[in-house]
């Protein structure tokens, strides 16, 4: 399926999503869409400390997936870090996209954090999640799945 690249999204407004808009919702997602709305809102830009909004590029340089990393926001404790709004495109799932850009979360978040969580509460993306070594348990306020971090 040709070559991608990871890269850092600075200003997400300078991307097209409505392919990622119309899709989602049919699949009954809100996930781009408040990624959408926080981001203009200002309420989440993903540009504090231990933050970042990745997105991952085919060939061509379009957008085929996204996803972020903040400070938890349903924790008190400053070494949590939230996985938030990822999003594959539908055609470009089963091909190691959504492993390519989880895999630089983590490695973004074991920089600034010593647990690394995220919620979801589908069977396939907790199939997914599990695979690339997250734990299945609610540990941590609004969570269903952690990754802890070896100092």
């Amino acid at each position: 399926m040709g070559k991608f690249e990871v890269k850092r999204i600075s200003n997400l407004l300078d991307f097209d999503l409505n392919r990622f808009l119309e899709q989602s919702k049919k699949e009954g997602f809100r996930i781009v869409e408040r990624l959408v709305t926080d981001y203009k809102n200002g309420s989440n830009t993903f540009n504090l400390i231990g933050e970042s909004l990745f997105g991952v590029f085919n060939e061509e340089g379009l957008l085929v997936a996204i996803g972020g990393l903040n400070k938890d926001p349903f924790s008190k404790e400053q070494c949590i870090g939230r996985l938030r709004r990822f999003y594959v495109i539908k055609e470009y799932r089963r091909n190691g996209i959504g492993s390519l850009l989880v895999t630089k979360l983590i490695e973004e978040a074991k920089r600034y954090y010593e647990i690394l969580v995220l919620h979801t509460d589908t069977e396939e993306a907790d199939k997914f999640y599990t695979s690339l070594g997250f734990l299945k348990k609610n540990l941590y306020p609004s969570s269903s799945h952690y990754m802890e971090f070896k100092s």
